[in-house]
């Protein structure tokens, strides 16, 4: 069983390709939602799920608590989660994860920003994170993949349009000058974006099924209402995201075949 009532078991993950040479390395920059927490899950169990991967396969580094990360070198890959924490707070932790996501990046090592992971890439480099100025994006929303999308090797081959599960209140405003514009909507224009060839941001959720979309529905009911939206309407409209999920599993593909881009010697 890798499920429980609908959510992952973090005693028991499902391991779905050949054991990596050297481990993923999930940071952790905050926590679920306390009624989720309580049924004993967290951020590192949806995408151990999502992803495929064995316990033995994962370093899972809590960055938000000041725990320490590893080498970048040592690592196969880097997944970055999101949070209830904003990137304009400038936390001290935000520079140390900052400083490691350039140097995971200037080693091509595949890497994966995923709400706040997307954000914290993008001001990494030198994009612009803000609250958006038509507050909080929530639920189940579709998103236009750009003609870009339509060769990069994350995205490739998915339908133009897809639905998507999401929960947040700032966003990319500007993106880094070198990135690739991937997937975005009417409400949030820059839902995805790559830079170089290794390293890609998403704003959705793709770890979220419904039963974990709701969850954050019901959570956040009174602030979503008294922001004139529809909280039963989101909860009832909130869906399972296989499309979208796929992106997990695509990510994997591309780090268990992944080779280093040589470098052009001019």
């Amino acid at each position: 069983m890798c499920k429980v009532l609908g959510f992952s078991n973090p005693r028991s993950h499902c391991l779905k390709g050949p054991i990596m040479t050297k481990p993923l390395l999930i940071m952790k920059t905050g926590n679920t939602i306390g009624p989720l927490r309580e049924l004993g899950v967290d951020f590192e169990d949806w995408f151990f799920e999502g992803l495929g991967l064995s316990a033995q396969e994962v370093v899972v580094v809590s960055v938000h608590q000041g725990q320490p990360l590893p080498a970048p070198d040592s690592i196969s890959a880097l997944v970055i989660t999101g949070s209830a924490a904003y990137v304009t707070d400038q936390e001290r932790w935000n520079f140390v994860a900052g400083k490691f996501i350039k140097e995971v990046y200037t080693l091509q090592i595949p890497m994966l920003g995923v709400c706040y992971g997307h954000q914290l890439i993008a001001w990494a480099f030198g994009g612009k994170v803000d609250f958006h100025t038509r507050g909080r994006e929530i639920g189940t929303v579709s998103i236009e993949l750009s003609a870009a999308a339509q060769s990069d090797r994350l995205f490739q081959g998915l339908p133009k349009t897809i639905a998507v599960n999401v929960s947040h209140q700032q966003s990319v405003i500007e993106l880094p000058a070198e990135a690739v514009r991937l997937a975005g909507n009417g409400f949030e224009p820059n839902h995805g974006f790559r830079l170089g060839e290794s390293t890609w941001g998403v704003q959705f959720h793709p770890e979220f099924s419904q039963e974990i979309m709701r969850a954050y529905i019901l959570a956040r009911q009174v602030d979503i209402d008294a922001e004139g939206l529809d909280a039963s309407a989101l909860f009832r409209g909130a869906l399972d995201t296989p499309t979208s999920a796929s992106i997990l599993r695509r990510f994997m593909s591309i780090v268990r075949t992944w080779r280093r881009v040589p470098e052009t010697v001019s």
